[in-house]
């Protein structure tokens, strides 16, 4: 039988080996950041699903999040949601002058809004049942062009928030994002960032930020139900 990978401990590991050259590398605390941050570019699906993974991985790495979801459904619901992310961007960063929270600016790039390329990268499976192959579909044409953009950009690292959702699939999540870095040469972060409470924690901070939470994934198949 295949091991379960605890993808968790896996990113732990890979952030505790940012400070094998600094002196609190065998005591990691919040309040001390990594003397050399690695570049992350963080696809993200939404402001709520960002929240937690920001607040997390912003003492660690020097981000910029990715926003390209092409599979969002009415042109206004996308303009919402891309608006959500930007002001939350907006708050974590005016958080860095006004208190003494230690972590790095966060930079974000709006992909371009594409539906066409969802409605025929799915073509076929409008009637698979959410969270199936459909949504496999998607999963990979969202890191693939975020993959691209990390090597375009010569980024360290690149990763989602998706698997902060209890919805979606951590397993497959990870595994194309191997498959595309061993292609594009970046390296892929691990992550099922709703573990320790991560999910919990983004549902509290949606609330502390005023959020708006949306009711469906965001195609027009999951706002139905399919």
């Amino acid at each position: 039988m295949d091991r379960v990978r605890n993808y968790q401990k896996e990113l732990e590991k890979i952030i505790e080996g940012l400070y094998e050259d600094d002196a609190v590398r065998s005591d990691i605390k919040p309040n001390v950041k990594p003397v050399n941050p690695p570049s992350l570019l963080l696809h993200s699906c939404c402001a709520p699903c960002s929240s937690y993974v920001l607040e997390y991985l912003r003492k660690y790495f020097k981000i910029t999040v990715f926003y390209y979801n092409p599979n969002i459904s009415p042109d206004i619901e996308y303009r919402k949601r891309v608006e959500e992310q930007k002001r939350l961007i907006a708050a974590y960063n005016e958080e860095l002058s006004l208190t003494e929270t230690v972590a790095y600016p966060i930079d974000v790039i709006e992909g371009d809004y594409e539906p066409d390329c969802f409605f025929t990268a799915v073509k076929g499976l409008e009637s698979c049942p959410e969270g199936g192959e459909r949504c496999f579909v998607c999963y990979e044409l969202r890191l693939r062009k975020t993959s691209q953009i990390a090597a375009e950009g010569g980024y360290d690292y690149f990763t989602t928030t998706l698997t902060i959702s209890p919805l979606k699939n951590a397993a497959k999540l990870n595994e194309i994002g191997e498959a595309l870095s061993a292609r594009c040469g970046v390296s892929w972060l691990p992550s099922d960032f709703k573990k320790k409470d991560g999910y919990k924690r983004s549902i509290e901070l949606s609330e502390k930020y005023g959020l708006y939470r949306q009711n469906y994934c965001g195609c027009v198949y999951s706002v139905r139900g399919v």
